[in-house]
């Protein structure tokens, strides 16, 4: 099995702000797959399916967005899942432009902070993530308030594409492993 998390923030407040583009993919995914999110567990909203014939999970963690990693390493330890083969974490960058999908089989947390408690959690870097880009924070811009503001209208149909190519990168990762979604769909 392989749990699948997008990361953001509870609460319709959040919906569809930039911080919550893992959330975002989940939902592409959910309705690509018929997969439905039915079940509280791990301190997250879940759903169980498949995906190309992969048992998954979804996980929207329900800690907010800073506290990611209590919601992850729950759900690993129960099902006794090792990060470097059981896990796919999607969320929003900043440093990538709106709409550009990154993938990577491990790294650093890039100044992200679901990323840096995820990691801290289960105390490894190594895990795939699928980085969705939001766009750079303009100067005159606090960073907490860039990625919890939306999308400006322009920006909505490059951000809806970018959620498909994301979840299409989900399931290349499933069928033909990480090295193989990055020379797909990094770049």
């Amino acid at each position: 099995m392989m749990i699948i998390a997008g990361l953001g923030n509870p609460g319709d407040e959040y919906d569809h702000t930039r911080h919550n583009t893992g959330f975002d993919v989940i939902d592409e995914l959910v309705k690509e797959y018929g997969i439905v999110m039915d079940f509280a567990k791990h301190k997250s909203i879940c759903g169980k399916g498949m995906i190309e014939g992969e048992k998954v999970m979804l996980v929207k963690p329900q800690t907010y967005m800073n506290a990611s990693g209590e919601a992850i390493a729950d759900a690993m330890g129960f099902y006794k899942l090792y990060p470097n083969d059981g896990l796919i974490v999607i969320y929003d960058d900043v440093d990538l432009p709106v709409g550009r999908i990154r993938v990577r089989e491990s790294g650093s947390a890039g100044g992200h902070n679901g990323m840096k408690d995820i990691i801290a959690k289960l105390g490894t870097e190594d895990f795939i993530r699928v980085r969705v880009g939001v766009g750079a924070k303009p100067e005159q811009w606090d960073l907490a308030d860039w990625v919890l503001s939306r999308f400006p209208e322009e920006d909505v149909p490059i951000m809806k594409e970018a959620r498909v190519k994301a979840a299409a990168a989900v399931s290349d990762i499933l069928i033909n492993g990480a090295e193989h979604a990055m020379s797909q769909y990094n770049g």
